[in-house]
């Protein structure tokens, strides 16, 4: 399907500011540029602040807004309601004003694509009668359960305490309690400012006739997830979105610009094939000093080399009794380029939080997952992990919630020797490959929603 540049197409993506929501973004403005499209990001600066190097690509604007804090927030979780609230009052006002200052300088803004929690920016949109689409970041087995929780199927999720209810949900594997998302309880009260965002977004979505969403999956990965609620809204699979080398079998070694302080490519150079435990909880995630203890003692009774980074600011080095003994069996690192590290071919496993980016780039790279879910998606994705896709096994919490060194251990060896696991983490490796190739599902669909609604509904 040719697509021919169209310079009346501007679009702006708003994005909540998250790295879990910046990084699939700017992949599909990067692809949105290659079909003629102009793109403008939008989020906070205490995510700018965090970026060290934007990218430099023709076609591509960056529009930060201050959000009141901009990296600043001192707040503690029960507190982020706060912070929250300040990015949807000032980001508004910012959005208003700047989708009103394109509209006379010659480049407006015709269409609007925001990310989950974004909500508002879609309202903004409608105040210019600009058509507006949501980018949802997460599976799309997440959205149907969102979906289902807050219309029709509300009641399915009542009397959710014990572990042992089985919730069953069309188009959905059995789910129990322990698998759902934490938005889905808003019960707790450190979560309303999310719970309230998706519930609003559902009901803007069920006030538009069959709306089209984008979804960061792809078809082969979740086929009934995308379908199952067509007659509500259409669910357009564009992933993994991921940097594109991320799915080249010979891209290995090629734009490899490393901080060598680090040494972990040296370092990894040096290990035998499929002999590494790489462990990392994403760029937020935040774990106790306890579960960072059990890790520690579960890589030391598994003996086998391993890559762990460790945020830097999260004094999880210190959290550590036995860092000592670690260093002398694998390597501790305050940051990595995790594709690059997923792609080496001496990694063996993936012990990770099942953050959705992570887990897709886990997925693309063809190594077995090891699942250890804190929060929100993370929970559900570790299920799919586990027992739809079988790429993984997710850890097993024993009393206090704790995951113990030995549960780590054996979660480890399972993903390190299981033939099953690696066959299907190669077979969905292979698939992710195919639907993002240039005649790939991903990449069709992406097409077929641009000619749709961004290149043939120019203003």
């Amino acid at each position: 399907m040719e697509i021919f540049k169209n310079e009346k197409s501007h679009v702006l993506i708003a994005i909540f500011p998250g790295q879990g929501h910046i990084n699939p973004s700017l992949q599909l403005s990067k692809q949105l540029i290659k079909l003629g499209i102009k793109v403008t990001l939008t989020t906070s600066l205490s995510a700018f602040n965090k970026i060290k190097n934007l990218p430099n690509i023709e076609g591509l604007s960056f529009a930060p807004f201050s959000d009141g804090y901009d990296g600043n927030f001192e707040g503690s979780f029960e507190e982020f309601h706060l912070f929250y609230s300040s990015i949807k009052s000032l980001g508004s006002e910012f959005i208003f004003n700047l989708v009103k200052l394109n509209s006379t300088n010659g480049t407006p803004i015709t269409h609007v694509i925001y990310t989950v929690v974004m909500e508002w920016a879609c309202l903004v949109a409608k105040k210019f009668n600009i058509s507006s689409t949501l980018f949802w970041i997460q599976p799309a087995t997440v959205f149907d359960i969102y979906y289902y929780r807050y219309t029709n199927y509300s009641d399915y999720f009542k009397n959710c305490d014990s572990k042992d209810k089985i919730i069953e949900l069309p188009g959905l594997p059995p789910l129990s309690p322990i698998d759902l998302p934490s938005f889905v309880f808003d019960d707790v009260e450190c979560n309303n400012w999310a719970t309230e965002s998706i519930k609003m977004q559902m009901e803007i979505l069920n006030n538009e006739k069959n709306p089209k969403i984008l979804v960061n999956t792809f078809d082969d990965l979740e086929f009934d997830a995308l379908r199952i609620l067509k007659n509500n809204v259409t669910m357009v699979a564009i992933g993994p979105s991921i940097p594109l080398h991320f799915l080249d079998d010979n891209s290995f070694g090629a734009d490899m610009i490393e901080i060598r302080s680090n040494n972990y490519m040296d370092w990894l150079n040096l290990m035998t094939n499929k002999s590494v435990i790489y462990i990392a909880f994403g760029s937020y995630t935040e774990i106790s000093s306890q579960l960072m203890e059990e890790i520690g003692q579960g890589l030391l009774k598994c003996g086998r080399p391993f890559l762990w980074v460790i945020r830097e600011g999260q004094n999880g080095e210190k959290m550590v009794s036995c860092k000592d003994e670690l260093e002398k069996k694998g390597k501790i690192v305050n940051w990595c380029s995790q594709v690059k590290v997923l792609k080496h071919p001496s990694v063996g496993c993936f012990l990770t939080h099942c953050g959705w980016n992570s887990t897709l780039e886990g997925i693309a790279s063809g190594v077995p997952l090891v699942a250890c879910p804190i929060w929100n998606d993370q929970i559900c994705n570790a299920k799919l992990v586990q027992d739809v896709w079988q790429t993984g096994v997710r850890v097993n919490a024993g009393e206090g919630g704790i995951v113990e060194r030995n549960e780590f251990e054996r979660c480890i060896e399972i993903a390190m020797k299981d033939e099953e696991l690696q066959k299907n983490a190669k077979k969905w490796r292979d698939l992710a490959k195919k639907a993002m190739g240039e005649n790939g599902s991903s990449n069709v669909n992406l097409k077929a929603y641009a000619n749709e609604f961004l290149l043939n509904h120019s203003c």
